[in-house]
């Protein structure tokens, strides 16, 4: 192995001159115009978050969708999320959204009768307390209607930010929903009243204590104050049966004193309210244990336990003027012991403001002794020795008022319980048995069923069930924090990408997958063999049945029916369907009847009872048939006891019926018909049992708006859509024949006031949740919401118009029954005159909500289940669920690939199963609802550090660290991405800590550097400069391996996975035997780990040491450069390397560069190089190749920590620091020839995240999606409605790899819709840049957020929305933060305000979930806050929301 060659002694020299000006002097504000914030820089980004940090750091229960619901809310820093546990214990997420801003503490305050609400929509729910870096107290309220929550108030408790002097940090609640404690971290508190009276007020009395005029709180014996950090607090509740007037409120605090010898007390304050005053009742301080939390024991009236480091302690406040202490555990977990005392003795108060003694902030309390013949001395008694345990989390036994139990976890893993009864003979306190062991808890939740929530730190949380006694695990809480790098690569034979992320810490460390949209399991793969479906359907045999019996597959010419149970088998002939014929509806008319309509008729078929129990005793089934004279069917719908078939020439709509004759024989008779002035597009019949029959019912009953006219019933309703176009609620009865119930006319336009063509309704709905609304595709690739017009809009309108009548599709006819003939006779046609009705008679005419594109082909929906209000599966391009409970349209991406049909089917071993058609193939998947998240996991046992894709054998490379292996600590793995099998790896030295890694390229083949640190402990001083530690270079060779002696190389998935599960349906007669997809894999359960899944003997790889070597300093970072170099860091020196003559066995070091700091990050574009230290923030640098030098040219304008940064060209980088923040920095105005090093980068952007990004990606050359290389050109096609044809775009084709450095291709990326009215775009076609990407960022709290480049035409259009949406009380932050002021934090902090910023996605992503109207609303309001700064001061524009919606459209659907 060659030795490493001496470097070149002219490069130091001269870098050394060059960072000797790098001086960090405040610049002057004369006349340098680097430092102009207001650049002409093109960088104009929108930040939106692909997936939402998944760390949750608070956890608690309540009734906030409704008084009898149990709903659980997980606070995330920068999101809450509202999730339910279902009765099989899974997760199941029902609402998330951004706070825009930064949680601090919630809790829940109870609804209490005392409160006089007059508002129904909160009456008797729980709300939620929230405090925040607002510095506010925000009491909000779930709104079932807008799915998610909004503010009721907000109290100002300090300024904004983070001061650990305000109020602001920690929430305690009275049990009875009274009072509220907030605390700040050190020093002060607040107590608030609350009263909810009928005007609206929520807050009643509050006091800040101590006061402000003398900070001192009178006590017994003088006066005392708060000065310390305030660790926990809880209130000590009195009986409740005391009148409102004598409640006091008593607020037990564990302090920190400062200046204190006996600095850790336990301090008692009540608040008398009539005094306006705060008392300290009593004061103690112990020099025991370390104390944690003080918790109060539910309806016991002044009991609360003392949670210390070794024991838990039982106290009585029931006075609290003499408290006392009942009894003790120790958390060795002995039996608890009983301590009785005779003699209470209270405590003098204690005040020391001179003390000796002072601790940090954060020190853990200590109790301690002041004498020791204090009853309230604990630790003097033998017969309880101290632990060595403590409690890191606990919860109370919901709904319990007698006997409460708390569960514990402590530090160990340990879970336990102590019940509290009250006896006769005094209070008792039971320790269990250990309950269960796993990692120590960091929050705790007891919740409904028996079920408990385990939050765990730096992995998957648990949720764990009482079952004999002890608890089980029954799912898991997905955390895939923290995110320290990602890759992206695409999915096995599937047109899009997945991330892979290193997730996790030590031995949770893992290999996370990461897909966009709603997780599915593949369970099954046919041959693609399956040309020209034409539809496809699941029936049941009885209305009854929990599972589908048959599988109806229509083709062009021929139709096919399968069973549906342990195996696919064509039943054809025993269904009695015909077979020579394409199916265009089928369905279930009544029990062991099922009708299949074709374009020649309508057959009735009976199947026998071999297929299922509820067929006929014949050995073959019985059919009828109905038929149309000299006409020919163009679509029908099936409902229970109506079928319902339309012509198209003529138009003409026929309502049959069945009747049973004989027994086992039934026939189809006609029961009405009536001549079209529209010919139907699409009709639906609503699938309703009993239940949904009376809820239905109930609705119309109680919203006259939507009442059906006299006589009719709701069984009877449906739904048409016309080529008028227009969709119409129409009701049938014998007595009054067809009527139209409602109507939604269809005229939609574009921004340019063009009408937009192929507005025909495809398909239909009705959905009923909460209220009755109906939902069209249309052929055209859009996406309708109509619901009924409100009473007021109904009262206004008086007496209907003739015009709402002569705008229906149907005219009435006499009704045509021959129950001996199944021919038809229609009747001659009339208008009914509209003078002549009544109100509630007349169609109402349905308001359009919101208008959505999500494709350019036409939109089927397909309903999830028979219920009216089952989400719904949208099916255009690709596959979308709608979630028919939300607000406006609200739709997610399915995670799977283009299909043309889909239908759900389920089965004993499939019970949410979908079959969807595509690529000729039928894929049968299950929705897996265990998942909030579409994560696929694989346990690495160490800590995954660094992350690469290797194309060629397409594996993935992991440095792992904190290995629990006695011959190393640290390596560096090939991983195979679909089963997460440790294929070969490279073990480093014992005591060797990978540090970095990048493939670099040497001739034709790519090798792997590794840069490593010789020592275990931290590699950067306090000061930002280097430790004295070495660090080693090392060169693998990434090679195959022939394995002659098996000829294939095993490899591991974890056993019972999806892989290796017996498909629940084994065949599908006379097509294909089932195959598992090779992708299925990466669909199966979290945590896999082996089980035999064979590679060829191609895809075996091993890792070669090909070069080593010491340097003077840890290796943080290495970069590959120009295509023949590399560029490494040891401490605060980097060097430029190269391999002479393309050799991997010799590494030569060219020149050197040096910073002041210890440098963190290198990164490269073409020639630029871009440096970040841990001090100085990002430094621009320049190689001279022929004279081999490094010459800073550019420096960053201020101080800043770099967590990583991204060049995006020569002149710009992508930074992130470890506050939180991400900013753009330019040169792109100056010249190097007159450039000063110092402070010479412009920030032509930045934005505020609250969280750190440690991995950022930059994403391009994905032609078919926004995060590609296009996608100016896709938002700018948008802005002015006029596409570009763009050939290599329209076919979705790949546009290349990438040239010069390590970019991945786009990721959640798909073929964008384009808008079919637009047109010629050769006005803009010239101003296409294709040179432009997206940034992918992965953070510490488990969150990617997207950075995606705007025109300036865009961004102003879009800041002008987001400067309304922040103000408006629907989309405001709920938190009361200030938008601007959060967002700027980064600009504020270095005290360059008026920094342009980054559009904030998630903000302006609300704009989608508001109807048409609440759009319309916000964009006729006046323009933003005072405070907002805007791009362009000149007056904004009137903005349309079509070219807002448009615009916002594509950016969700592409990320989706």
């Amino acid at each position: 192995m060659s030795g490493l060659e001496k470097e070149s002694s002219s490069s130091s020299r001269a870098n050394m001159s060059s960072c000797s000006s790098n001086s960090r002097s405040v610049p002057n504000n004369n006349g340098n115009n680097n430092n102009n914030n207001n650049s002409n820089t093109d960088d104009y980004y929108l930040a939106k978050t692909v997936l939402r940090g998944s760390v949750v750091l608070q956890a608690v229960l309540g009734h906030f969708r409704s008084p009898s619901s149990y709903d659980v809310v997980f606070g995330k820093e920068t999101s809450i999320e509202l999730v339910i546990i279902d009765e099989d214990g899974i997760v199941q997420s029902i609402s998330e959204q951004p706070v825009f801003g930064t949680i601090k503490d919630l809790a829940v305050l109870p609804w209490n009768e005392r409160f006089q609400v007059q508002n129904p929509k909160i009456l008797g729910k729980d709300m939620l307390l929230v405090i925040s870096d607002s510095g506010k107290l925000s009491f909000l309220t779930f709104c079932n209607e807008m799915h998610r929550f909004f503010p009721l108030t907000h109290f100002q408790l300090s300024s904004p930010g983070n001061s650990t002097h305000q109020v602001g940090r920690m929430l305690a609640v009275d049990s009875s929903g009274c009072f509220v404690a907030a605390s700040a971290y050190e020093d002060q508190l607040a107590i608030f009243s609350l009263s909810m009276s009928p005007s609206g007020d929520i807050m009643d009395k509050r006091i800040f204590c101590p006061p402000e005029k003398d900070g001192r709180l009178k006590t017994a014996t003088g006066s005392t104050n708060i000065t310390g950090t305030i660790w926990s607090m809880c209130f000590i509740s009195e009986d409740y049966d005391q009148s409102s007037k004598e409640r006091r409120a008593v607020l037990a605090i564990l302090l920190n004193r400062w200046g204190s010898f006996y600095r850790n007390e336990l301090l008692l304050l009540e608040w008398n309210i009539e005094e306006q005053a705060v008392h300290v009742v009593y004061q103690f301080s112990e020099a025991g244990p370390l104390a944690y939390h003080i918790v109060e024991v539910p309806h016991s009236h002044g009991f609360a336990f003392l949670l210390r480091a070794g024991d838990i302690v039982l106290m009585d406040f029931r006075n609290a003027h003499n408290p006392s202490c009942v009894y003790r555990t120790s958390l060795n977990f002995m039996p608890m012991e009983e301590l009785k005392f005779k003699n209470i003795i209270r405590l003098p108060d204690i005040m020391d403001e001179e003390g000796i003694y002072s601790v940090a902030a954060s020190a853990l309390l200590e109790l301690g002794d002041i004498k020791s013949d204090d009853p309230m001395t604990l630790d003097d008694f033998s017969n309880v020795p101290p632990g060595s345990n403590y409690v890191c989390s606990w919860s109370w036994e919901p709904g319990v008022t007698n006997s409460p139990r708390i569960i514990f976890s402590a530090d160990s893993g340990d879970v336990y319980a102590i019940e509290v009864s009250f006896e006769s003979d005094g209070l008792r306190a039971n320790l269990s048995d250990c309950l269960y062991k796993c990692q120590p808890s960091k929050a705790l939740l007891w919740l409904e069923g028996g079920f408990v929530a385990a939050i765990v730190d730096m992995a998957d949380g648990m949720v764990l069930k009482f079952e004999e006694g002890f608890l089980k695990y029954r799912s898991s809480i997905q955390n895939i924090a923290p995110i320290l790098d990602m890759c992206m690569a695409d999915y096995p034979d599937e047109k899009h990408d997945q991330m892979f992320a290193c997730s996790g810490m030590a031995s949770e460390g893992s290999l996370r997958i990461i897909r966009s949209g709603i997780s599915v399991e593949k369970l099954l793969k046919t041959a693609p063999i399956y040309q020209g479906v034409t539809g496809t359907w699941t029936i049941k045999m009885q209305v009854s049945d929990s599972y589908h019996s048959f599988l109806v597959l229509s083709f062009v010419e021929e139709t096919r029916v399968l069973s549906v149970g342990v195996s696919f088998s064509d039943v054809t002939e025993s269904v009695g369907f015909q077979p020579d014929v394409c199916t265009l509806a089928c369905g279930l008319v009544a029990d062991g009847v099922m009708v299949q309509i074709h374009q020649f008729g309508v057959r009735l078929c009976m199947p026998v009872k071999a297929l299922h129990p509820g067929g006929i005793p014949l050995s073959s089934p019985i059919c009828t048939k109905w038929t149309p004279d000299n006409m020919t069917i163009s679509l029908g719908a099936v409902g229970h006891g109506m079928i319902v078939v339309a012509t198209s020439s003529p138009c003409v709509l026929f309502i049959l019926g069945i009747r049973s004759l004989l027994a086992h024989h039934c026939e189809v008779y006609q029961m009405h018909c009536v001549k079209l002035q529209n010919e139907l597009s699409c009709v639906s019949i609503p699938q309703k049992h009993l239940e949904q029959n009376r809820a239905l019912m109930d609705y119309m009953d109680g919203n006259t708006v939507a009442s059906l006219p006299s006589g009719n019933h709701v069984d009877n309703l449906f739904v048409i859509g016309t080529h008028k176009p227009s969709v119409e609620v129409v009701s049938f009865t014998r007595d009054k024949g067809l009527q139209v119930i409602a109507i939604g006319a269809i005229s939609l336009t574009s921004t340019m006031g063009t009408t937009i063509s192929g507005c025909v309704p495809q398909d239909v709905k009705l959905v009923l949740v909460d209220h009755l609304y109906v939902l069209s595709g249309l052929r055209n690739g859009m996406l309708l919401r109509f619901e009924w017009p409100s009473a007021s809009a109904v009262t206004s309108m008086g007496l209907p118009r003739q015009e709402a009548f002569i705008g229906s599709c149907t005219m009435n006819s006499d009704v045509l029954l021959n129950s001996t003939s199944s021919n038809y006779k229609v009747a001659s046609i009339f208008m009914s005159n509209a003078s002549g009705k009544t109100k509630g008679e007349f169609p109402a005419e349905l308001q359009l909500i919101a208008v959505r594109r999500i494709g350019i082909t036409p939109v089927f929906l397909v309903s999830m289940s028979d219920s009216l209000d089952a989400d719904v599966i949208a099916l255009s391009d690709r596959p979308w669920l709608l979630q028919t409970a939300r607000h406006s349209l609200s739709y997610t991406s399915i995670s799977f690939q283009p299909s043309t049909h889909v239908t759900p089917v389920c089965s004993t071993e499939c019970p949410r199963g979908l079959l969807f058609v595509a690529e000729n193939s039928l894929h049968l998947v299950e929705m897996v609802p265990s998942k909030r998240l579409n994560v696929q996991k694989f346990h690495l046992g160490g800590t995954p550090r660094k992350i690469l894709y290797h194309s060629e054998s397409r594996f993935l490379l992991i440095m792992r660290t904190e290995l629990d292996n006695d011959s190393c600590s640290s390596d560096v793995c090939c991983v195979d991405p679909l089963s997460g099998s440790v294929l070969s790896s490279f073990k480093f030295e014992p005591g060797e800590t990978g540090r970095c890694m990048e493939l670099v390229k040497v001739g034709n083949e790519q090798v792997l550097v590794i840069g490593t640190s010789l020592s275990a402990g931290p590699a950067i001083m306090s000061t930002g400069e280097a430790e004295s530690t070495k660090g080693r270079l090392v060169v693998l060779c990434i090679e195959h391996m022939q394995n002659s002696d098996s000829g294939s190389v095993m490899l591991c998935s974890k056993t019972g996975s999806s892989s290796q599960r017996n498909p629940p349906f084994c065949d599908i007669s006379r097509y294909a035997v089932e195959q598992l997809s090779t992708s299925s894999l990466c669909s199966s359960p979290d945590d896999n780990s082996c089980d035999g899944i064979k590679l060829e003997e191609t895809e075996a790889w091993h890792l070669r040491l090909a070069y080593s070597t010491i340097w003077p300093g840890a290796v943080l970072a290495v970069c590959p450069y120009l295509d023949r170099y590399f560029l490494a860091s040891a401490g605060n020196s980097f060097y430029v390397c190269g391999f002479p003559n393309d050799n991997s066995q010799r590494v030569r070091r060219l020149a050197v560069g040096r910073t002041r700091f210890n440098i963190m990050t290198l990164t490269a574009h073409f020639t630029r190089i871009a440096v970040g230290d841990c001090r100085d923030g990002i430094l621009f640098y320049s190689y001279h190749e022929e004279s081999r030098k490094l010459e800073q040219v550019y420096c960053d304008p201020v101080r800043r920590i770099v967590a990583d940064c991204v060049l995006m060209d020569v002149d710009t980088a992508v930074v992130s620091d470890r506050e939180g923040s991400v900013v753009v920095l330019s040169c792109a105005n100056l010249l190097e020839d007159n450039a000063s090093p110092e402070r010479n980068l412009t920030r032509s952007c930045s934005y505020y995240m609250g969280e750190i990004a440690m991995s950022m990606r930059k994403e391009s050359c994905a032609a078919d999606g926004l995060t590609g290389a296009h996608d100016d050109f896709i938002a700018l096609d948008v802005l002015i409605d006029k596409p570009c044809k763009i050939p290599e775009l329209e076919k979705g084709a790949y546009m290349g790899e990438c040239t010069g450095e390590c970019i991945e291709k786009g990721s959640f990326s798909y073929k964008l819709p384009a808008d079919d009215m637009l047109k010629d775009c050769d006005a803009v076609s010239n101003n296409i840049n294709l040179s432009r990407n997206c940034i992918m960022a992965s953070t510490l709290l488990g969150g990617i957020i997207i950075f995606i480049p705007m025109t300036r035409e865009e961004y102003e259009l879009l800041e002008d929305v987001q400067a309304r949406l922040v103000v408006d009380p629907l989309t405001a932050p709920i938190l009361g933060n200030d938008h601007n002021e959060f967002r700027s934090r980064e600009s504020k902090s270095n005290g360059q305000a008026g920094v342009r910023k980054i559009l904030d996605g998630d903000m302006l992503a609300q704009f989608l979930e508001l109807t048409n109207m609440q759009q319309d609303a916000i964009l006729a309001s006046p323009h933003g806050s005072p405070n907002t700064i805007t791009l362009s001061s000149k007056p904004s524009m009137p903005v349309m929301v079509n070219q807002v919606v448009r615009l916002l459209e594509r950016v969700h659907y592409a990320l989706n």
